[in-house]
């Protein structure tokens, strides 16, 4: 069993701060590995009935628990798990517990009270460089290919039977219990192509056609998929220029694992690596940066900056592209994001450097970041007192 060090130091500290965690991530990301490894964790699994029967009168569950910490897997398997954590959080403040889940608070139909105020979220996000340091593996292609749930990536090889198996639980065991969809060819259609087209601009009216389905349920769908963590659909950074995007979505799927099952990739070359990284490059800023502070940017010319990183309030803006060969650095889309945003670091996230270097490129100071070492820019930042990884 690997330690995972990065994430336990997170749970430590948000359960510092309030009594309550709510520890979100998609199957197999290893919650369960995680929180069984907890010092002093007293692990309790809600898939049991004779736990889902303890939990029947949680007061008398908690007061028989007593101070420490208590952990409540797959806690969305109860009739209603908010319930619960609402009064561990509000008449046991001895007890902290952790309870996990395969989407976040906002599945309506299982959880009827978000905890506003009550409760920390921290969503266990696939293999950073951090669990890969843990893991003792340094294979940037094989966690690109394989992806980074950890059975898929620490396995023996490629398995494409794991990855359809995963589609299925999610859609049997994820879906059903938090949703209702009334046409599974149609939602999983959607979710296929979303993995195939992942880090492309969103536009429903394309996805309608093929999944037969109309915009508004194109719509659904994607909120869908948000809710459960299974893609990320970033907003624009915008400012006061009309030939700025403002509204339209960047969707990438949540793991480079199941975009490269459905892309058909066996083997990567440049022109795959460069999208891939900035999978993997989102991936560390969700790690590190509250989601809601992580955006893209473009403009009505096409020029465009991958990620765009806002620290806290009034504060500059970190710019961030990626590219698999630095020699590779078009400046073009910084230029155009620096002339209406002119504060702020730019970073060029690279694949073929060692060591981190600072170059001016057509007329801007470029921060150049091995990919490697990508988490040490971003462990320095103030993050206005926002948790790394968090949402309150």
């Amino acid at each position: 069993m690997f330690e995972r060090t990065f994430w336990k130091k997170r749970i430590a500290a948000l359960l510092e701060k309030r009594n309550v965690l709510w520890l979100a991530g998609v199957r197999r990301s290893g919650k369960t590995v995680l929180c069984r490894g907890l010092e002093g964790a007293r692990y309790h699994d809600c898939e049991l009935p004779r736990v889902r029967r303890a939990l029947e009168d949680p007061e008398l569950f908690f007061r028989r628990q007593g101070p420490g910490l208590v952990v409540l897997d797959e806690i969305h398997r109860l009739v209603n798990p908010s319930e619960v954590l609402k009064i561990a959080a509000d008449h046991f403040p001895g007890t902290r517990v952790v309870g996990t889940g395969s989407s976040t608070l906002a599945a309506r139909r299982k959880f009827r009270d978000t905890l506003t105020g009550r409760k920390h979220e921290l969503w266990l996000l696939p293999t950073t460089l951090a669990d890969l340091r843990d893991f003792g593996h340094s294979d940037l292609d094989e966690r690109m290919l394989r992806g980074g749930l950890p059975p898929f990536l620490l396995g023996a090889g490629v398995d494409d039977d794991a990855y359809r198996e995963w589609i299925d639980s999610f859609w049997a065991k994820d879906l059903q219990d938090l949703f209702t969809i009334d046409r599974k060819a149609a939602f999983l259609k959607f979710v296929e192509l979303v993995f195939r087209r992942s880090g492309s601009l969103f536009e429903a009216t394309a996805f309608s056609a093929p999944c037969e389905v109309a915009r508004q349920t194109i719509m659904n769908y994607l909120e869908i998929i948000e809710t459960t963590l299974v893609a990320v659909a970033l907003r624009p950074y915008t400012g006061a220029s009309a030939a700025e995007v403002k509204a339209q979505r960047k969707v990438y799927a949540f793991d480079t694992g199941l975009v490269c099952y459905y892309r058909d990739l066996a083997a990567l070359r440049d022109d795959d690596r460069g999208p891939l990284l900035e999978h993997l490059v989102l991936n560390e800023l969700l790690a590190h940066a509250p989601r809601e502070r992580v955006f893209y940017w473009r403009d009505k010319q096409k020029h465009e900056v991958d990620f765009v990183v806002r620290p806290g309030r009034g504060a500059d803006v970190m710019a961030v592209e990626c590219k698999a060969r630095s020699s590779r650095l078009d400046p073009a889309g910084l230029a155009s994001f620096r002339a209406r945003h002119p504060k702020g670091r730019n970073l060029v996230v690279c694949l073929d450097l060692a060591e981190p270097a600072t170059v001016r490129v057509g007329g801007l100071e470029v921060d150049l970041v091995p990919f490697e070492r990508f988490d040490e820019e971003l462990a320095g930042i103030s993050w206005g007192g926002a948790g790394a990884g968090s949402r309150r």
